[in-house]
């Protein structure tokens, strides 16, 4: 049973100086920062399709039991002693057998846990939101492992390796950071020397990728009382603030909220509702409210990739993580893509599949939203065929062990390239 979403008090304040309308908004607003307003808004579309009202999908949910006995062989496949870690950006700095950051961390000397904590932070941040999309011929080349790699464990790489050359970092003697006087400064031709990408190695979206991060500079430097309690403004800063705010006791969930909240405006040319940024949410006719949020359903795919991977260094400094199970499954195209590929999901129009579509597509708002819902349905059944309880084993294992990596395993035994069923047009912000 999923925890009941109650706001947290820094979502609730400042209707100061609004109108009746304009706080009314914004309330609508805040209930769509969060994850239940994903897991709920996604089930009201599940619903539609179940009930054959969508435009685009139809659920044949007598295929999820097969599904999930795919995603089950995958987890024993992977982690035959079924200790399966969280789904988190770590996983990626795991490469040619080494954990690459795990050596980092044991090399360097750090004050105390908080510094370290803030250092991963840092990585995390900076890490998850350059992870949107690498697209079919980018490859990174990394000379100390000898491995070329792609997509999402190529960006990761890539940019580990720049947070250790100290690209993010405005301390020469500290390289391991991220600075938001530095990210301010950041642009596409400095991220595509650390991507080493070129006419012949192109990276979808790096004009997007930098945007963002100076937007998170911005973000960072304009707002002291989170991102600098300790030090100058950093995006590592979120660790002493959650900390100050919740203890050593910390919900999940609380993590997502304190992302949406106090990063809304990093992202570019979204919904924004009684002035409050929306992030990665969208429209589609099947969503019904009686407020301003009608036909609105958020996704917040990369804050909660991001709230996921901030788990391990809150774990790690001592702060207890409650309610992980209370962060939803990732609309994304590999969990989407093994819905698809696996006969749950079926395009009514198959030629669909064949063209790109824009992220904002009635399309792909669908795609996602089903894929959160349906990761749901899929997670107990997995749980069932591995012999596993829910506690011992919740959604971010799932994810890690079985849905993402079943996905791209589909995709591959179905595409030579392993490209995903359905092509998304992304701009580098949501993917």
């Amino acid at each position: 049973m999923f925890a009941p979403y109650e706001p947290v008090s820094d979502l609730a304040d400042t209707n100061i100086g609004l109108s009746a309308a304009g706080a009314r908004d914004r309330r609508a607003a805040l209930t769509l920062l969060s994850a239940a307003a994903v897991r709920e808004r996604a089930g009201e579309m599940l619903a539609a399709a179940l009930d054959g009202r969508l435009d685009h999908f139809t659920v044949h949910s007598d295929w999820l039991n097969a599904a999930a006995v795919i995603v089950a062989n995958v987890v024993r496949t992977n982690y035959p002693d079924l200790a399966v870690p969280f789904h988190a950006r770590w996983r990626h700095f795991v490469v040619a057998g080494r954990d690459l950051w795990r050596e980092r961390m044991g090399s360097s000397h750090w004050a105390d846990a908080a510094a370290q904590a803030r250092a991963a932070f840092d990585l995390a941040m900076v890490s998850v939101l350059l992870d949107a999309g690498a697209g079919n011929e980018w490859r990174y080349r990394d000379a100390a492992t000898g491995t070329e790699l792609g997509r999402s464990e190529g960006l990761a790489l890539a940019s580990l390796r720049m947070f250790e050359a100290g690209l993010f970092s405005a301390d020469p003697a500290d390289p391991l950071r991220a600075d938001a006087e530095r990210l301010l400064s950041l642009n596409a031709q400095t991220l595509a020397a650390g991507f080493q990408s070129d006419a012949e190695n192109p990276l979808p979206g790096l004009e997007g990728r930098a945007d963002l991060l100076v937007r998170l500079g911005r973000a960072v430097a304009g707002n002291p009382g989170v991102f600098a309690r300790r030090e100058a403004p950093r995006p590592g800063g979120l660790f002493d603030f959650l900390g100050a705010a919740w203890g050593e006791r910390l919900a999940a969930p609380r993590i997502l909220e304190a992302l949406l909240v106090h990063l809304a405006e990093i992202w570019p040319g979204r919904f924004t509702l009684g002035g409050v940024g929306l992030g990665d949410t969208w429209r589609h006719p099947a969503i019904k409210r009686a407020d301003a949020s009608d036909g609105l359903i958020p996704f917040h795919k990369l804050s909660q990739w991001l709230a996921y991977s901030l788990i391990e260094p809150l774990q790690e400094a001592g702060i207890m993580v409650s309610n992980v199970d209370g962060l939803t499954g990732l609309a994304e195209y590999r969990n989407g893509g093994l819905f698809v590929d696996a006969g749950v999901l079926v395009l009514r129009d198959p030629a669909a599949a064949q063209q790109p579509h824009a992220v904002d597509s009635p399309l792909v708002v669908e795609w996602r939203a089903l894929t959160v819902a349906l990761l749901d349905r899929i997670a107990p059944l997995v749980r069932e065929r591995l012999g596993m309880a829910e506690q011992a084993f919740p959604l971010a294992r799932v994810l890690e062990g079985g849905t993402w990596a079943a996905g791209r395993r589909l995709a591959h035994e179905r595409r030579p390239d392993g490209r995903p069923p359905i092509a998304v047009a992304s701009d580098g912000t949501v993917f």
